[in-house]
C-alpha cells in the first residue's frame, strides 16, 4: 500500500493512530494490530468490498462478532449485490449492441458527418 493510502485510511477512520505510536521525529510506527488491520483492508477489497463495508466487517472484528455465521452472511449480501450488476451490466450491454447494430444497418444523417441521429435526435 502507498503511503497515501494508509493516510486516505487513517482519515476514514479505518485505521487509528495515537499521538504517543509517533517517533520523535513525528513519523508514525504502526504496531502489528494496524499492520493486520491494513491486511484485512486489502483482502476485503480485493474481494471486491466497498471501504464502507470493509469497515463493518472491521468493526465486527474488533467486537469479536466476525464469525463464520456473520461474515458468510455479509458474503452472501455482496454475492447478491454483484448478481445485481451482473444483470444491469448485461442488460447495458445487449442496449450498446443492438444501439450499435442499428447505427449501422438504420441511421441515416442528412449529411456523412452529421451525428448518429439513434443517439443525437434531429431537433439537438
Amino acid at each position: 500500500m502507498t503511503r497515501d493510502t494508509i493516510r486516505f485510511y487513517e482519515k476514514k477512520g479505518l485505521i487509528s493512530l495515537s499521538y504517543n505510536e509517533r517517533r520523535d521525529n513525528n513519523y508514525k510506527e504502526y504496531s502489528e494490530e494496524i499492520l493486520e488491520k491494513l491486511i484485512t483492508i486489502k483482502r476485503l477489497k480485493g474481494f471486491g468490498f466497498t471501504l464502507n463495508e470493509a469497515s463493518e466487517i472491521l468493526e465486527m472484528i474488533t467486537l469479536n462478532e466476525a464469525t463464520c455465521n456473520n461474515i458468510s452472511h455479509k458474503i452472501s449480501q455482496k454475492v447478491d449485490l454483484l448478481d445485481e450488476k451482473l444483470k444491469e451490466l448485461t442488460n447495458i450491454r445487449s442496449m450498446l449492441i443492438e444501439g450499435a447494430k442499428k447505427c449501422r444497418d438504420g441511421c441515416i444523417p442528412n449529411k456523412p458527418d452529421d451525428n448518429c441521429l439513434i443517439i443525437v435526435p434531429e431537433s439537438a
